[in-house]
C-alpha cells in the first residue's frame, strides 16, 4: 500500500509539472490562470485533471473541443511515479528520500525543458539551491549516512559545475567560438552537486558525459545530426544524476577497485 501511495504522490506531483514545463519557458505563471484547454480555453475540471487516467478515459483528446493533447502529459505524470517509488525502494522513507525526490523533481522538467527549448531555466536552478542550503544545513546538525560530511556538499557545489566551465573555456579557445556548453548546465550542477557530494557528483558528470557522447555518435552516424549541431546537454544530466542516486557508490567502488587495485 506505501508504494501505491508513494506513485499516487509522484502522479500527482508529475501532473504539476507539466505545467511548470509548458509555463516557464514560456515566462507564464506556474499558478494563474488554472489549467485550461490551450485550444479552447476552457478551463479544465477536477475530473479533467486525474493524473494518467483522465489522458486515458478522454483519449488525449479535450472533452470541450475534441482538440488533441500530447501524450507527454500522462509520460511526465507516471515517469514521475516510478521515479518517486524507484527511490523510495532503495532509500526508504528517510532525508535521503526527500532530498532525492525533491532533487529529481526538479530534473524531471529540466529534463524536458532543455529537449523542447535547450535552455535549463534559472528559477529551476534557484529553487533547487534552495533545498540544497536546507541540506546542508541539517547535515550540520543531523548528519545524513548517505554523505561524509557538511564540507563535501559544499564542495559538491563546484565540482560538477568548475569541470564544466573549464571544458567551455578550452572548447571555446579550440574552437574560436563564443559559446561551446549552455551555462544552464553549468548552474544546474550547482544544486546536483550539493544534493550529491563532490564524490558522487564526478559519477554523476562521467556517466552524463559518456552518455552524450555515445549518443551524439550514433546520431551523427544515423545521418539525423552533424558535428556543428547543438544536442541539448541537460537530459544527460538528469539520467546521469538518477544512475548516481540509485547505483553511485556501487560505480565508484567498482571504479576505485579497477584503477587501484587492493592499494
Amino acid at each position: 500500500m506505501i508504494t501505491l501511495f508513494i506513485f499516487t504522490i509522484g502522479i500527482v506531483i508529475g501532473s504539476f509539472l507539466n505545467v511548470c514545463i509548458y509555463r516557464i519557458p514560456n515566462e507564464q505563471s506556474t499558478i494563474f490562470p488554472p489549467s485550461h484547454c490551450p485550444c479552447c480555453n476552457e478551463r479544465l475540471k477536477p475530473l479533467d485533471l486525474i493524473p494518467i487516467f483522465s489522458y486515458i478515459f478522454l483519449r488525449g483528446v479535450c472533452r470541450y473541443c475534441g482538440s488533441g493533447f500530447s501524450p507527454r502529459y500522462a509520460l511526465v505524470e507516471f515517469l514521475t511515479g516510478i521515479v518517486y517509488v524507484v527511490i523510495f525502494k532503495k532509500y526508504g522513507l528517510g532525508v535521503e528520500f526527500i532530498a532525492f525526490t525533491y532533487l529529481m523533481t526538479l530534473l524531471i522538467i529540466v529534463f524536458f525543458i532543455d529537449y523542447d527549448h535547450m535552455i535549463i531555466p534559472d528559477v529551476v536552478v534557484l529553487t533547487g539551491l534552495v533545498g540544497g542550503v536546507i541540506l546542508i544545513i541539517y547535515q550540520y546538525i543531523h548528519p545524513i549516512s548517505f554523505y561524509e560530511n557538511p564540507l563535501s556538499l559544499i564542495i559538491g557545489a563546484f565540482t560538477g559545475s568548475g569541470f564544466l566551465i573549464f571544458v567551455s573555456i578550452v572548447g571555446m579557445v579550440a574552437y574560436k567560438s563564443d559559446e561551446v556548453m549552455g551555462m544552464g548546465d553549468v548552474k544546474i550542477f550547482f544544486p546536483i552537486g550539493i544534493f550529491l557530494g563532490w564524490k558522487m557528483t564526478l559519477i554523476a558528470l562521467s556517466i552524463a558525459v559518456l552518455t552524450a557522447s555515445i549518443s551524439s555518435i550514433i546520431l551523427i552516424g544515423l545521418k539525423y545530426k552533424n558535428r556543428k549541431s547543438m544536442i541539448p546537454f541537460g537530459p544527460f544530466i538528469v539520467i546521469g544524476t538518477f544512475i548516481t542516486i540509485l547505483w553511485g557508490q556501487e560505480l565508484f567502488d567498482l571504479w576505485y577497485q579497477f584503477t587501484f587495485g587492493n592499494y
